[in-house]
């Protein structure tokens, strides 16, 4: 009976997440493919493909392009939803660096937050060059990396260098693209999709 038991309830469990999912990202300035490192970050990276697996990142943008003061060619290049509440789910507690060993290298994907360790949703930021400072220190719970750049960084690397705005806010003051570029579609590439099943307001409600 335990054996049975047993059968049936693997027979009903959703299938496990491979440790890397490839999510390729179609964009206007070309295809960018991530490699989501549930293995070392789960809770992000399950979070993250909530977003792929609803098309909650289909039409949104990479809007900023942070670069660093005397190296131009460094810095990280954010995306996501923005500030569209009609796309967000459920905020995402911090997963630090200081946990899944995962560092702020070149190539690395992170989870963009507020000042609220717990804010993130789907905004994230791909690292051109280093950035140690993002990790977790004494003081300073940093910023979740959850995967790196699998192929494209030379999109990456031109959307850094694109034209930037002299507006913005606090620290993202001349650093909002002045040609958002828009991420047509996001899809995954392994495993096995988990749709939410919550409305998509942002369709329902696109021409309102």
């Amino acid at each position: 009976m335990g054996v049975a038991l047993a059968a049936v309830a693997l027979v009903g469990a959703a299938p496990a997440e491979p440790p890397i999912v490839r999510v390729r990202l179609d964009t206007s300035a070309g295809p960018i493919t991530l490699a989501i490192d549930y293995r070392h970050a789960p809770k992000t990276a399950a979070n993250f493909l909530r977003y792929v697996d609803d098309g909650r990142l289909d039409g949104t943008d990479f809007y900023r392009a942070s670069r660093k003061a005397g190296h131009p060619d460094l810095g990280f290049v954010q995306g996501g939803i923005g500030t569209d509440a009609r796309r967000k789910l459920d905020l995402l507690p911090l997963e630090p660096t200081s946990k899944t060993g995962l560092r702020h290298v070149s190539g690395a994907i992170s989870m963009a937050r507020y000042a609220d360790p717990s804010s993130g949703s789907a905004n994230f930021s791909l690292l051109v060059g280093p950035s140690p400072n993002l990790d977790a220190k004494p003081g300073s719970p940093g910023y979740a990396v959850f995967g790196h750049v699998a192929s494209g960084m030379d999109v990456v690397k031109r959307m850094l260098a694109m034209p930037t705005s002299p507006g913005g806010d606090e620290e993202m003051k001349g650093q909002m693209l002045v040609h958002p570029v828009t991420i047509v579609r996001a899809v995954r590439l392994d495993g096995t999709p988990k749709p939410t099943g919550r409305p998509k307001v942002w369709i329902m409600f696109k021409n309102l």
